[in-house]
């Protein structure tokens, strides 16, 4: 947040907006048509509602919208003269393409990117290190028990949806990301990505696809990531090897192999 004087006493919400050119909302209400059939509630009324729902931890649209009604009065310069019915938000969260949203979210990237920070990972030779993960929002877990993928352990099934996200491991921001249902496979988000040649991958266990691997590698992108318990290897050499050493620190043995793996029932390597 601005920390200088002219922000003195000014609330967060205020503060955020301040940094959210006007022209940037409208060109993409205006590339996305988004405000054509929403009159009551433009883009611009819509994102005050979904950051001030975020920044007041509200759980619901009641909460949300209640909190918002304690607040007439004292949001009218972000053009809040009036709260938002719970009815009118409802409808511009189902019906409004998120993909105004995504358009502002990344020319505020594009507009704020040499701002952020990057001397987490100074003096690295790597330029284009991204980071793959997931995370799984649970919904419903008492109403609807039987919602989502069943789990290994016995523990409740994950009813809700999944948030894949890419994100740039110098500047620690989402570049990329895709909601799916719970039960689908974190596998299916490689299939969207679109990367560059020369950049770094890192991820769990969960994304190994071999087939996707086998084209990165020839498309010159490398990853970094856990070897399944079940994969099924030939090692051809072997170029470092310390796992005997009591004190094994670094990189413990390092080979090149062979990975077998099926594709529509045909053995590949």
């Amino acid at each position: 947040m601005d920390k200088s004087n002219n922000s003195f006493g000014q609330p967060i919400l205020n503060q955020i907006f301040k940094l959210i050119p006007l022209n940037i909302i409208e060109s993409a209400a205006n590339k996305r048509k988004s405000d054509r059939y929403y009159k009551a509630i433009p883009v611009k009324k819509h994102l005050v509602c979904l950051l001030y729902g975020v920044f007041s931890h509200c759980h619901g649209l009641r909460e949300l919208c209640e909190g918002l009604l304690g607040c007439e009065g004292k949001l009218n310069h972000l053009g809040m003269d009036k709260a938002v019915p719970k009815s009118t938000l409802s409808d511009a969260n189902r019906d409004r393409s998120y993909l105004v949203f995504q358009d502002i979210y990344f020319a505020l990237f594009q507009k704020y990117l040499d701002c952020i920070s990057d001397s987490r990972l100074k003096g690295l030779s790597i330029k284009n290190l991204k980071i793959i993960d997931s995370t799984t929002i649970q919904l419903f877990t008492e109403i609807l028990k039987g919602v989502g993928r069943n789990t290994k352990d016995g523990s409740r099934k994950k009813g809700g949806f999944k948030v894949h996200a890419l994100m740039d491991a110098f500047s620690g921001v989402v570049e990329f990301s895709k909601i799916t249902a719970a039960k689908v496979n974190d596998r299916q988000f490689l299939l969207k990505l679109k990367l560059p040649p020369q950049s770094f991958i890192v991820m769990d266990k969960a994304y190994n696809v071999y087939s996707q691997f086998d084209r990165w590698t020839k498309e010159c992108i490398w990853f970094v990531t856990r070897m399944k318990s079940n994969a099924v290897y030939k090692v051809t050499k072997t170029l470092q090897n310390h796992s005997n050493k009591k004190l094994r620190k670094g990189i413990i043995k390092e080979q090149l192999i062979y990975v077998m793996y099926k594709l529509k029932g045909i053995d590949t390597k």
